[in-house]
């Protein structure tokens, strides 16, 4: 019998998922918090979506993206900026054998939704869904 040895084929598995969102929990509450040193992060209100782990639980990515969506190039500079005060902070409330090396991306999700809505909104699709099959009829 072959093994398949690599997690991504078949997604992430349950530890990385409780993981993921236990470092997701934390980090929004050291943001909300105010916990680190500086003023232009600590003036951003940024909300953590989704932090994905790697399988050894060593790398963390997570998915930000400030109040309104306005600024997210500052804020994910204030955030690479303080990535080791961050990980310091998180690392304290976790209990992981290895903090992990957090990184940060933007959160596109709520782009990708509105899109979805916007397409699913032009009368031509509208017309294809509505429109009963007429191999049905």
């Amino acid at each position: 019998m072959v093994k398949n040895t690599h997690m991504s084929a078949r997604g992430p598995s349950q530890r990385q998922l409780r993981v993921g969102e236990l470092i997701r929990r934390t980090l929004s509450d050291v943001l909300n918090r105010g916990d680190i040193h500086d003023p232009d992060l600590n003036r951003m209100s940024i909300t953590v979506g989704e932090v994905r782990t790697s399988p050894d639980l060593k790398v963390a990515t997570a998915f930000v993206l400030p109040l309104g969506g306005h600024g997210a190039q500052d804020a994910l500079d204030a955030l690479r900026r303080n990535r080791h005060e961050l990980r310091r902070a998180v690392s304290k409330q976790l209990t992981l054998k290895f903090a992990p090396e957090i990184r940060y991306v933007i959160d596109e999700t709520f782009d990708r939704m509105d899109e979805t809505r916007r397409l699913l909104s032009e009368d031509k699709v509208r017309r294809d869904v509505e429109t009963p099959d007429e191999d049905n009829a």
